[in-house]
């Protein structure tokens, strides 16, 4: 990953003086920095997987209503909406956290691992918040905390968010109901809607990125994601007669062959990228029967809308013209998962100081491109002005290229960076009611 200058070198026209609040910001966030830290601990200890996360949601909404924040629930199973009224008037503004954990067995060494176990797809695995949304809940809650002791400081309302199912929901076939989790079920659920925000916020913690220190972009900051499945029905024969039959394993492979041609062909590259890969193959009982059916998934994945949208409009042709030149059937299903998470240009820009505030001097970076993987919060900012960024993880003393990634089991999060994700959080607030109206009237403008 390359990264360059510090957001100094944007120029930007309003000066990081006219966002400077005195010391008390940051002297919050370290006030309530260890309550960071333990509750991150317990969280990463206690690790449940989408639409699963009872116990995580029981520990959020008491936390918030000891903090004094009204709490609604009721919103995509275990969702939480927190509600604080600052003392001023203002916008609405809203700041989320995902909650859910991962399928798979934790191997970083820290006093704090996971054992614990779930029920993912009706079958028992291993739990663990390989991913870093543990760090998102407790540095959203520890801002919570932080802003309702400053609640006569707050020129507006602050909505907390706390999503579950980000990585999808370990009851459902995600594939066909992905729709039912995650941010688009707390959308449908109306959990923006009283009070309805103008603009959102969101972080994620990576690995392979110092921590302390903030990473970010405007426009396209993170892929959109979709699945697709392929089911080839053929006529099962004897493998040493092919001709008597219809060959579903040859079918397959001439279809993910041309499925290339969907970027390297169709999509105008000058937009920017796309990716559609095969993941799984199913097919065939024994090494001498070629098959009546194979199946396959796989994921799309683009940083461009227009992209994203050609490949799902001449994929199933593709695909069904291959079929047939191969005297077999296709059906083809798309499942759309997340757009592409795209960051308000405005509101990065104008947001920028708050950023270099909150890490440091020299610690707030602009990235070249945008990460490859993908987030829901893409739905979010469909709705409003989005402002989504990356906090380091990773130990700033370590080699930041043989950090494990982010969904591997040694994935950590260095506790020290979660003091700079809380200070992010309240700075995004307190700074956003001075440029909202630019903001927003630039977001207007557009639609």
């Amino acid at each position: 990953m390359q990264l360059t200058k510090t957001c100094l070198s944007l120029g930007l026209a309003m000066s990081i003086s006219q966002f400077a609040f005195a010391d008390w910001v940051d002297d919050a966030a370290t006030k309530f920095e260890q309550h960071t830290i333990q509750l991150r601990h317990h969280i990463h200890a206690n690790p449940e997987l989408g639409n699963m996360e009872f116990k995580t949601s029981e520990l959020v909404q008491k936390e918030l209503r000891s903090y004094g924040i009204e709490v609604k629930k009721g919103f995509a199973k275990t969702g939480v909406i927190g509600v604080l009224k600052g003392t001023k008037p203002g916008p609405i503004m809203a700041l989320r956290a995902d909650m859910d954990a991962l399928p798979m067995e934790e191997k970083a060494q820290v006093p704090f691992a996971s054992k614990a176990k779930g029920i993912y797809q009706g079958a028992e695995t291993p739990v663990a918040h390989a991913c870093g949304h543990d760090t998102h809940t407790a540095m959203l809650l520890g801002a919570a905390k932080a802003l309702a002791e400053n609640k006569d400081k707050i020129a507006g309302t602050v909505v907390f968010i706390f999503q579950p199912a980000e990585e999808g929901g370990a009851d459902i076939d995600n594939f066909l109901n992905g729709d039912q989790v995650g941010a688009r079920k707390m959308i449908a659920d109306g959990a923006l809607n009283n009070p309805k925000p103008e603009v959102i916020f969101g972080m994620h913690v990576m690995a392979g990125m110092p921590s302390g220190n903030i990473f970010y972009k405007d426009g396209a900051a993170l892929n959109s994601a979709d699945g697709i499945r392929v089911t080839l029905t053929g006529q099962q024969v004897h493998g040493s007669m092919p001709w008597k039959g219809r060959d579903s394993i040859v079918a397959a492979a001439d279809i993910i062959q041309n499925l290339q041609t969907m970027v390297s062909r169709r999509a105008d590259l000058s937009k920017g990228m796309g990716v559609v890969s095969i993941g799984q193959i199913q097919g065939g009982t024994s090494g001498n029967i070629l098959p009546e059916q194979v199946s396959m998934i796989g994921t799309i994945r683009s940083n461009h809308e227009d992209i994203r949208q050609s490949i799902f409009k001449n994929l199933p042709t593709m695909i069904d013209h291959t079929a047939q030149a191969n005297d077999v059937k296709a059906k083809v299903e798309i499942s759309p998962y997340a757009p592409v998470t795209t960051n308000d240009k405005t509101l990065t820009e104008l947001m920028a100081p708050s950023l270099i505030q909150a890490a440091g001097e020299g610690k707030a970076h602009v990235l070249e491109h945008n990460q490859s993987a993908s987030e829901d919060f893409s739905y979010y900012g469909q709705l409003m002005p989005s402002l989504f960024v990356f906090l380091g993880a990773t130990p700033a003393d370590q080699d930041m290229s043989k950090a494990a990634p982010n969904h591997n089991p040694y994935f950590i999060v260095d506790d020290k960076t979660l003091k700079t994700g809380v200070e992010s959080h309240m700075r995004f607030i307190l700074d956003y009611p001075k440029v909202a109206s630019q903001v927003q009237s630039a977001w207007k403008a557009k639609k």
